[in-house]
């Protein structure tokens, strides 16, 4: 059984807060892009920069980094043995 640890309103409000706090605290958002981790990452990056276009008219650019290759927990190898 799983359960809901935040609703699609919540994460929308949460999403919205995330993109005031990079507003405030970095006056000039022309020289911000977000990168998202694959795959999760990468819609929340989207979402996000949608909400800081919303909130400033900003197109911040997104792009997706997959770390596939450097996860430790995939490849079977337990890290010390």
């Amino acid at each position: 059984m799983s359960s809901i640890v935040m609703d699609a309103a919540r994460v929308s409000r949460s999403l919205t807060r995330i993109a005031h706090e990079i507003v405030e605290h970095n006056r000039q958002i022309d020289d911000l892009a977000l990168i998202g981790i694959r795959a999760r990452g990468v819609p929340i990056a989207a979402r996000l920069a949608a909400a800081l276009h919303d909130l400033t008219g900003v197109s911040v650019p997104t792009e997706a980094l997959d770390i596939t290759l450097y996860r430790d927990d995939v490849s079977g190898h337990t890290p010390g043995k």
